[in-house]
């Protein structure tokens, strides 16, 4: 994420906020730690004002200290305490750890997040290669299956509106940039029951993923499966979508048991 990608709107009197929460969330999204010239680039704010807003967070507590450009020990127990808390979290917990186990593939539990999902849970596969994600990541709606899994899910007009937000930037040769083709991939999502990235996120990954529903059918999130590419034969291509979806419906139930319809 860059200072332009957000369509959120701004609250009138917190541009200085919004600019901390910025600088934060390309120092929490980038896959591997920041330097201060590419965070100032990465910001598209003057080199002074980047600086400015380093030493407040690090003063906080919220980077961690000396020269390194990482999340610091107040914010990482914010969040730590927040999960916790997080019902969706607990409840898939033992499900998406059954996934994992009997595949030997990543999986990730994620939630929406204004034209985003952010990865609040992942179980990571015990071979050699894996994917460069963590909790807290951020992934595009149209590039990646947990986002496509949710859009699918959504009722017609709030899917409508939501892609009329997205601006579609290309991540990999194969990501989707026309919303023609992206309505095509949720038409099909809808008929089989779960979504597909074909290395349209991350070059040598494929990932599956289905939505998670409440009591009233309203998507609350998606979790998904995580292949590389060599991994994904034909066996694996066969087998997996139907343990997704399954895995998909389990946390659905789960969470119509606790939630109900109050998370409308």
């Amino acid at each position: 994420m860059d200072g332009s990608e957000t369509t959120r709107a701004q609250v009138p009197g917190t541009a200085a906020f919004s600019k901390f929460v910025a600088v934060l969330q390309i120092i929490a999204d980038a896959p591997e730690e920041l330097g201060m010239a590419e965070l100032v680039a990465r910001a598209r704010m003057p080199r002074a004002t980047v600086y400015r807003i380093v030493a407040a967070l690090r003063a906080e507590g919220f980077l961690g200290e000396a020269d390194r450009l990482v999340l610091g020990p107040r914010l990482i127990s914010l969040a730590s305490q927040s999960w916790a808390k997080f019902d969706l979290r607990a409840l898939a917990k033992d499900d998406i750890q059954h996934l994992r186990d009997i595949t030997g593939e990543t999986v990730h539990l994620a939630v929406p997040s204004d034209i985003a999902m952010v990865y609040i849970d992942k179980l990571e596969s015990p071979q050699a290669v894996r994917m460069t994600s963590r909790v807290g990541t951020r992934v595009m709606l149209h590039a990646s299956s947990v986002g496509k899994a949710y859009l699918a899910a959504l009722p017609d007009e709030e899917r409508a509106a939501l892609l009329s937000r997205l601006k579609l930037p290309r991540m990999t040769p194969q990501t989707i940039t026309r919303r023609k083709d992206l309505e095509e991939a949720l038409k099909r999502a809808q008929l089989q029951g779960y979504a597909v990235d074909g290395e349209e996120t991350e070059p040598g990954i494929q990932c599956l993923g289905a939505a998670i529903l409440n009591r009233s059918g309203r998507p609350v999130g998606a979790m998904s499966i995580s292949v590389p590419k060599y991994r994904f034969d034909p066996a694996a291509e066969a087998r997996y979508p139907e343990l997704v979806m399954a895995c998909a419906a389990r946390i659905s139930a789960h969470y119509a048991l606790t939630q109900g319809p109050a998370a409308d």
